[in-house]
């Protein structure tokens, strides 16, 4: 690593507190590995940004639910949560969280459009804070939280969603065919598709908490590794890459940090203390 925590805060003694920054950091391949826990490296450069007055905000492709589980971990107990890649935002304090936005997504013409085309895949619609609604159960530590098994096809989009997800193999393929269809369409992996409603990305949601805390435009600062952090990358006055992110994601950041197995995360982190003020 290129400083510790004790010195990168040392070195912000020059920087007025009165211009704090939105650091957004997705968080499974970038602050943690999936169904790992933090290195102390990483959790300390988080405590650092924000023992410096910033407002660090996680920032997930996953459900709330994921989300207000893992947040404690990482040494935040307050602040911002941006989950289901954008779809949902919440707020931490001390007696939880508060669902302050939720985009939802017209979930009929997506699970139907699989239906029709893939019917050997499954489909889970995202119930904001509990768990999902699923066509058939998925594997084990898969999803987080309740899994209710419907009946009926219609039964997954008959109440508010704000997130399909398409799961089996190679369920990425069906990723075009859902974008021509008019919604927001992200392969995780080759054999799941996240699935929002048109327009909604982690940026979108990051640029209405960075509006209501009033930071400025040039204060901003994105870390990620997948996909789903592109927009939330273009979006950053400052743009941070992992080592290990595909080419398509390293080519859009101002920068690129060192992988997940070098805390490049922790690196990031320290690097965006750094920061002139405004």
């Amino acid at each position: 690593m290129s400083a510790t925590a004790s010195e990168a805060t040392a070195a912000l003694s020059g920087v007025p507190t009165s211009t704090p920054a939105l650091v957004a950091c997705d968080v499974d391949g970038t602050l943690v590995r999936a169904g790992r826990r933090p290195t102390p490296a990483v959790l300390d450069a988080i405590a650092a940004v924000r023992a410096a007055g910033h407002h660090l905000v996680v920032a997930t492709g996953g459900s709330l639910s994921a989300a207000v589980q893992v947040v404690p971990r990482l040494g935040i107990r307050e602040g911002w949560v941006v989950a289901a890649n954008g779809a949902v935002t919440a707020r931490l304090d001390a007696d939880g969280y508060s669902v302050v936005d939720v985009r939802p997504l017209a979930a009929e013409p997506v699970c139907r459009l699989v239906a029709r085309t893939r019917p050997d895949l499954s489909l889970g619609a995202e119930v904001v804070g509990s768990g999902y609604r699923v066509t058939r159960r998925f594997p084990e530590r898969r999803l987080s939280g309740s899994q209710e098994v419907v009946r009926e096809l219609q039964d997954v989009w008959a109440r508010p969603t704000p997130r399909v997800v398409v799961y089996g193999q190679w369920a990425q393929r069906l990723a075009p065919a859902l974008r021509a269809s008019g919604v927001t369409a992200i392969p995780a992996r080759v054999d799941w598709v996240d699935v929002t409603a048109p327009g909604v990305s982690k940026a979108t949601a990051l640029e209405s908490i960075r509006v209501e805390l009033g930071v400025a435009p040039t204060r901003t600062v994105a870390v990620g590794d997948g996909e789903n952090d592109l927009e939330m990358l273009r979006w950053a006055a400052t743009s941070i890459a992992m080592g290990h992110a595909p080419e398509s994601v390293r080519a859009v950041a101002g920068r690129v940090t060192g992988t997940i197995d070098e805390d490049g995360a922790a690196d990031a982190l320290l690097d965006a203390l750094l920061l002139r003020a405004a």
